[in-house]
């Protein structure tokens, strides 16, 4: 999950990397993405989903490929506006760690974000219907920890806001105890926990979104 700052230094840290960030986008393929601020802060790693960003993410996206050890998962869910109404066009990022629990990344990778992140990160755009989909596998804990399994999300509403929701976090995880679910379900977003069910070849799950639902500094981006 995102680890905030001290907000003096969050500021100046923000501060640095939107500047670094607007100067990176500025040779992106994407003419609109360099005009998306970052809003919900503090949060130190906002910039990473616009790097490699596709100019056409597809509704259903491959998390983890086909060859990633781990039980399958479908995950998906439906993105709406403040009032319920499905919003289409709106990008879903979503990055994970393997079954180990570990973020695995690209050893030839230069950036330090990507290499945070890991290789298991992609992007979903929502199809008129408000949905999104990422085909992928059932996260690890982190090792030697009791941290939940857990898959970070950020919305990229295009021209108007970007920001991190709250994590999946999966109801039948024995690290999800009560306590634990009280500290990192804050709502952003909607409430990320989801109740996995079995299907034939794996797991599905559903993680519905409220478009700026609990984010601070939300500016009320319309279609």
């Amino acid at each position: 999950m995102p680890h905030p700052l001290p907000p003096i230094l969050s500021l100046a840290v923000d501060a640095a990397r939107v500047s670094a960030l607007f100067l990176l986008l500025a040779t992106c393929g994407r003419a609109d993405a360099g005009t998306t601020p970052v809003v919900g802060l503090p949060c130190e790693d906002c910039d990473v989903p616009l790097i490699g960003l596709p100019a056409a993410p597809p509704s259903q996206a491959r998390l983890a490929p086909e060859t990633e050890p781990g039980e399958r998962l479908r995950l998906g869910g439906r993105v709406t506006d403040a009032q319920g109404r499905p919003r289409p066009g709106v990008i879903v990022y979503a990055h994970q760690t393997n079954r180990q629990g570990v973020y695995p990344g690209e050893k030839s990778e230069t950036d330090p974000g990507i290499r945070a992140h890991g290789r298991l990160r992609a992007w979903a755009t929502t199809g008129a219907d408000g949905r999104y989909t990422f085909l992928t596998i059932r996260p690890g804990s982190y090792p030697g920890t009791r941290m939940p399994q857990h898959i970070h999300l950020y919305v990229i509403e295009t021209g108007c806001a970007l920001y991190y929701i709250d994590d999946v976090l999966f109801r039948d995880d024995p690290h999800l105890t009560p306590a634990v679910a009280r500290k990192m379900d804050r709502g952003r977003g909607g409430s990320g926990i989801v109740t996995p069910e079995r299907v034939a070849d794996g797991w599905q799950a559903t993680r519905d979104i409220v478009l700026g639902r609990n984010i601070p500094g939300y500016p009320g981006c319309t279609p």
